[in-house]
C-alpha cells in the first residue's frame, strides 16, 4: 500500500489537490508550495503521511457513532463544501441532512482545499449561520 500512496506526494499530485475543481487562477501557490517544501525537508514525511492516509479507515469505522451523536443531540450543522472535491465527495455533505434534517449544507464552486479559493464565501456563510 505504501508504494501506491507515494504518488500522493508527487509535485503534480500535491498541486492538483489544491487546484482541482477550482476556477483557473483562484488558488495562490503559497499553500501547495509550502506543502512541497515540507515534503522535501521533513524526515520520513511520505511514511508519516502514508500512515495517516491508511489510518483513515478507522475514521470511517467511527461514522456510525458520529451519526448517532448527530441524530441524538441535533447540533446546529453548517457544512460549506467544495462540490468538486474528489476526496470528500458532495453526497457526503448532503448526508448530514439524514441525521440533522435542518443542517445547512452549502455547495461552493471549489475542490478539496476550499479555503484556498473561497475563503470570503466561506466566512460569509459562517457569519450568516451564526449571526454577526
Amino acid at each position: 500500500m505504501r508504494e501506491q500512496y507515494k504518488s500522493a506526494f508527487a509535485r503534480d499530485t500535491v498541486i492538483g489537490q489544491y487546484t482541482f475543481g477550482t476556477a483557473p487562477g483562484s488558488v495562490s501557490p503559497d499553500g501547495y508550495t509550502l506543502d512541497l517544501y515540507y515534503t522535501s525537508i521533513i524526515p520520513d514525511y511520505a511514511e508519516k503521511q502514508s500512515d495517516l492516509i491508511f489510518d483513515y479507515q478507522n475514521n470511517v469505522k467511527l461514522y456510525p457513532a458520529f451519526q448517532a451523536y448527530l441524530r441524538h443531540y441535533r447540533p446546529r450543522v453548517l457544512a460549506v463544501w467544495g462540490k468538486n472535491d474528489p476526496s470528500f465527495v458532495w453526497p457526503g455533505a448532503e448526508a448530514f441532512r439524514k441525521d440533522v434534517p435542518d443542517a445547512r449544507v452549502v455547495p461552493i464552486e471549489s475542490g478539496h482545499f476550499a479555503l484556498e479559493s473561497c475563503c470570503k464565501e466561506i466566512a460569509d456563510q459562517i457569519m450568516f449561520f451564526y449571526g454577526e
